[in-house]
């Protein structure tokens, strides 16, 4: 019987002093625009009702999963968001006098904390439905996200590594282990760092099969000492996944994504490697990165 996921990431051992934990989509590559722009905001705008206010819409989406605090967050999470707070508030939205579609059962299983926010947890809930508009609305954002993803597998392919990945990747090799720490599937992730040619580099790739990120760091940074062990990353949930286990954070700063792995190999690599980082030094980098992802839109900032 050959090992599931979560066998491969419970057998991992530490081969090297260092390790080093990245994420991949919006970190390694260059995704997150090309999924959030091309993919998951068309489709919003088409299943949630949006097209009087699409102008509006894309601004808001692209606030809430790029530019602000939510960067990172599960789909589900941030729809209710845009439609029960940050596009309601749009001023587009206002002068207009367009009432924003509300899903109110759709919005309570987002709520509930039992509920597993994914496609398998909506059709779940769908069998589960007490109400027929329940099942329904349900029923239509599966219909959403099961587009998003199509949408997606078409789009989303030949995007390359940052620059400076690669030589970064060189560079910790024969000093560092690497761990890719994602929520993405792990096929897609092996395939894409296959894809490009750096998957050598890693000693373990972890995707959502294996549990969440903070868990991927638990199971993999028990090997080393204190000090020893940096993730890096583009969204706050990465940062919460680093602190959360006690490791140095680098971040890889949304809009500056050239600049930070510039920065990383000229500098922030060897200072990790020579025991400098942890300090000033650390919290300097994530005060700018706090700075980056504002919590408010730029239109209620002016307001």
């Amino acid at each position: 019987m050959s090992d599931t996921p979560a066998d491969t990431l419970k057998s991992f051992s530490a081969s090297k002093e260092f390790l080093v934990c990245v994420d991949s989509d919006g970190c390694v590559f260059d995704t997150m625009g090309i999924k959030q722009r091309e993919c998951f905001c068309p489709w919003m705008i088409a299943y949630f009702g949006l097209q009087p206010v699409a102008k509006a819409a894309r601004e808001c989406k692209e606030f809430a999963d790029l530019y602000s605090k939510t960067r990172g967050a599960n789909r589900h999470v941030t729809i209710k968001r845009i439609l029960t707070e940050l596009l309601p508030s749009h001023p587009q939205v206002q002068a207009r006098s367009f009432d924003v579609p509300q899903f109110p059962h759709y919005f309570a299983w987002v709520k509930d904390s039992r509920s597993l926010l994914s496609n398998e947890g909506l059709k779940r809930a769908i069998k589960e439905a007490e109400t027929k508009e329940t099942q329904h609305e349900l029923k239509h954002v599966l219909a959403w996200s099961e587009q998003v993803n199509w949408a997606v597998g078409e789009i989303v392919k030949g995007i390359p590594p940052f620059p400076k990945v690669r030589d970064s990747l060189k560079r910790l090799r024969g000093k560092s282990d690497v761990v890719v720490v994602s929520a993405t599937p792990i096929e897609a992730l092996k395939s894409e760092w296959a894809e490009h040619n750096i998957g050598a580099f890693t000693s373990l790739i972890c995707g959502q099969e294996m549990g969440t990120k903070a868990e991927h760091i638990r199971q993999t940074s028990q090997y080393y000492k204190k000090g020893h062990v940096l993730m890096l990353g583009d969204a706050p949930g990465d940062l919460r996944a680093a602190k959360e286990n006690e490791v140095l954070f680098y971040p890889i700063i949304p809009g500056e994504e050239e600049t930070s792995w510039e920065h990383f190999y000229r500098e922030s690599l060897d200072r990790f490697l020579s025991e400098s980082y942890a300090g000033e030094y650390e919290r300097a980098l994530i005060a700018r990165f706090d700075r980056a992802l504002p919590e408010r839109p730029p239109w209620e900032v002016k307001a």
